[in-house]
């Protein structure tokens, strides 16, 4: 099967992944409501055709936190992606900085960040979640730092797991039970490529940035054990003073969903916010993000950088979210299934795919730079709610 699309990288990569590993990577929490309005909001979202404009020389670039960006594009953080094909994360970074886009690195990935540094010739962005054991925090903090790191995006609405039945169903929310292992090694036995690239010589019980953390030979149960016992639910905004007392680079809050709690980020001084629900994995039944972008969008009035993930799954989905009041998106599950259906080419091809959209879409709406998208070009949902102009904020070198 050729790969056309981001639905059709979907499909490969489930039948490439053991399916433990697929349903983490597909499926939402609870009866996933929100999961499914994530993409089924963005696609309401109608926009104006416009002619007879000259579209000859059409420009997607723009700047995203100080760097000049190919696309208004970054590669979302992605827990165990280092799971997903061989050196995950490594492959994901090596086509992001090819394609001229940002790739943000979860904490919990399955590479070490050191690995994935030394992989690139540019620092990432790193994402990083607010945890009881401080210092591993500390102590992750400063390796960023030493990586040349300048962008931290702190997960704000995780303070405790929520329940993915999916997960259930599979053997993964039992990683360190007899019942679910044994569930898993079934599932993985039926996928032998996978076992033998990825499994075998993959070396995923490494860990990542938690191995430190842990007892030499760790397997996934004591990871998701450590990740669910230091989840700290206690955090509230005095734990963001503490994390600026550390961090001096730019730091963004990731899961902002609310006008009311989007300015209080302005006022906490953060450089920007990802409006997300963290794509339909934690609060079911909480908006999808395209649906809150355009009030949080207003309550900051351009003072600081918006993007916005979850749901995006097309170059047009691109353009929505930045029409309603984005800076830029985050796609996550994009390039998990891009990565584990075809590994760095994969993710190469799912960021031309989105560049190639976005360059039709941008022609017949008459649009040729990134700066002109605003709610007039929607004909659907918040098209009558005016925004702030789009400020150009100056190019920092590095």
């Amino acid at each position: 099967m050729r790969a056309a699309d981001v639905s059709d990288l979907r499909i490969l990569a489930r039948r490439r992944l053991p399916r433990f590993l697929f349903e983490y990577i597909d499926g939402g929490a609870f009866a996933e409501t929100t999961l499914k309005r994530n993409v089924e909001d963005l696609q309401t979202l109608s926009v104006r055709q416009r002619v007879l404009r000259d579209v000859a020389e059409i420009d997607l670039s723009t700047e995203l936190f100080g760097r000049r960006a190919a696309l208004p594009v970054a590669l979302a953080p992605i827990g165990l992606a280092g799971l997903y094909a061989r050196r995950g994360e490594v492959q994901a970074a090596r086509a992001a900085e090819a394609a001229g886009v940002p790739f943000c690195m979860s904490t919990v990935a399955g590479c070490s960040l050191e690995e994935v540094r030394a992989a690139v010739k540019e620092p990432f962005w790193f994402q990083l979640y607010m945890i009881r054991d401080r210092g591993f925090m500390r102590d992750l903090l400063a390796r960023a730092e030493a990586a040349g790191i300048d962008t931290l995006l702190l997960t704000v609405d995780l303070p405790v797991s929520s329940t993915r039945y999916r997960d259930i169903r599979t053997g993964l929310a039992n990683a360190s039970g007899v019942g679910g292992l044994v569930s898993r090694m079934a599932q993985v036995a039926q996928r032998p490529g996978w076992a033998w690239d990825v499994g075998l010589f993959g070396r995923p019980h490494q860990l990542g940035n938690v191995a430190r953390v842990m007892p030499p030979g760790t397997g996934l149960g004591g990871f998701f054990d450590w990740v669910a016992a230091n989840y700290d639910p206690s955090v509230t905004w005095k734990e963001i003073d503490w994390l600026r007392e550390l961090w001096k680079g730019r730091l963004v809050l990731k899961g902002v969903l609310d006008p009311d709690d989007a300015r209080a980020c302005v006022a906490a001084g953060v450089e920007g916010i990802v409006v997300s629900n963290h794509g339909g994995r934690q609060l079911d039944g909480a908006p999808s993000s395209i649906s809150a972008l355009p009030a949080v969008a207003d309550a900051v009035e351009r003072r600081i950088t918006v993007l916005m993930d979850s749901g995006v799954r097309s170059g047009l989905d691109v353009i929505r979210a930045v029409a309603s009041g984005a800076d830029g998106v985050m796609m996550g599950r994009a390039w998990a299934y891009a990565l584990a259906a075809q590994g760095q080419r994969g993710v190469a091809k799912m960021l031309e795919t989105i560049r190639a959209e976005m360059l039709v879409a941008m022609a017949l709406i008459g649009e040729t730079q990134v700066a002109g998208l605003d709610r007039s070009v929607l004909t659907s949902g918040p098209a009558d709610q005016p925004v702030p102009p789009r400020r150009v904020r100056p190019a920092v070198a590095g």
